[in-house]
């Protein structure tokens, strides 16, 4: 028996505990919504990355149901055997046309967006060549650098002039910058206007993951889209598991990058397919986000009523326009204690702590989406007033 090494987990994982890092997960016994039934209890929810709320949207739900029943329920195979099917190729093909990083774009479809970014970094750089990444990129885009094994180099969050300083230092063969287009637990956007013209600059590539931004700005088209920038050195990462509501991921870039990534990519050649049903699903719900423009209006409008009713709290609102709406608490066990106390008002809002976000900052993640209402969030306006009145007192 493997005593001592069982031992060693168990010490860490106590050890764990001690410090308030424990993790738990939360069944929930309901679809995907604004309200969700967790052990029993309705709860409103802003924890989910559902922004516009298609994950049980009518039309989305539908089309699931006859792509499935057209389509079956696998793909059966990677896509380089038998897993290719007719709706992954529109798809890319609309997704690519959508999002237009580049004149000519192509699309092509991941089972996830962690995968998508293992492909993109693995197959675009190798031990000759470096890296340069944000410090609160997420953690796909940190370990495609390690798949990648090529060099890597951190500049401190949204820091331009010490990243131009790095790249100009750097005697690498090829240059990669790699960013979050909207950072997923600061709700901020990057400088891509300014990273582009420093990929330009030193003929690097410029790969964009904007998993929290495609459907939602841009006029849905995302982060690219959203500051007006075309160019060949764009690699661009969009999900579809949040704001479009299904899974899955997709890159859009110029067709040579593309084709380098049907040949190269380890994380896409290795791997079986995404269901041709979700892909048929996806078309449906990208028609949504391209022609649905009220759901980002109504959107836009609870972040700002989000961000006027919060101003007066105790914790610090950070400066994002976007629908992740971040109050950092500072301490985590803190943080786990406003959490519960909103929890039993009825609330889910989840604690973030370290190591997702960096040792002294935890919060909370605020997750607003067109699904919810304005009373939603007025309530939960008045449920963290209730909570912080509460936590000055004690």
């Amino acid at each position: 028996m493997a005593t001592s090494l069982i031992a060693g987990l168990d010490a860490a994982l106590e050890a764990r505990r001690v410090a308030g890092l424990w993790r738990n997960r939360q069944p929930v016994e309901s679809p995907q919504g604004p309200r969700v039934t967790v052990a029993g209890h309705e709860l409103i929810a802003f924890a989910s990355n559902d922004y516009l709320g298609l994950a049980n949207d009518a039309a989305v739900v539908a089309a699931a149901r006859d792509a499935a029943s057209r389509w079956g329920v696998g793909a059966g195979a990677s896509h380089l055997i038998c897993g290719h099917f007719a709706p992954h190729e529109v798809l890319e093909r609309e997704l690519a046309e959508f999002v237009a990083p580049c004149i000519g774009a192509r699309g092509l479809t991941f089972s996830t967006g962690y995968l998508a970014n293992l492909a993109i970094l693995s197959s675009l750089a190798g031990r000759n060549d470096a890296i340069f990444a944000d410090r609160l990129n997420h953690a796909c885009l940190n370990d495609g650098v390690l798949l990648a094994r090529a060099g890597f180099i951190r500049y401190p969050h949204g820091d331009m002039a010490t990243l131009e300083r790095l790249l100009v230092a750097s005697p690498a063969k090829r240059k990669v910058i790699a960013t979050d287009a909207v950072f997923s637990m600061d709700g901020d956007l990057a400088p891509l206007p300014r990273l582009l013209e420093l990929a330009d600059a030193h003929d690097a590539w410029l790969v964009v993951d904007d998993a929290h931004g495609f459907g939602v700005i841009g006029q849905g088209r995302g982060s690219v889209a959203h500051f007006g920038l075309v160019s060949d050195r764009i690699i661009y990462m969009g999900t579809l598991g949040k704001a479009a509501g299904v899974a899955g991921a997709f890159v859009a870039a110029h067709p040579s990058v593309i084709d380098t990534l049907v040949q190269t990519a380890r994380p896409y050649i290795y791997t079986t397919a995404a269901p041709p049903m979700l892909a048929e699903t996806l078309r449906v719900a990208l028609r949504i986000i391209r022609d649905d423009a009220a759901r980002r209006e109504h959107l836009i409008d609870l972040v700002a009523q989000f961000r006027q009713g919060a101003r007066d709290l105790p914790w610090r609102l950070l400066p994002s326009a976007t629908a992740i709406q971040p109050l950092v608490i500072g301490d985590g066990r803190a943080a786990m204690e406003i959490a519960d106390a909103l929890r039993e008002r009825g609330f889910w809002v989840p604690a973030i702590r370290p190591p997702t976000v960096p040792q002294g900052t935890a919060r909370l993640r605020v997750s607003l989406s067109a699904a919810h209402t304005a009373d939603d969030v007025a309530a939960l306006l008045a449920a963290l007033h209730a909570a912080a009145t509460a936590d000055i007192r004690t």
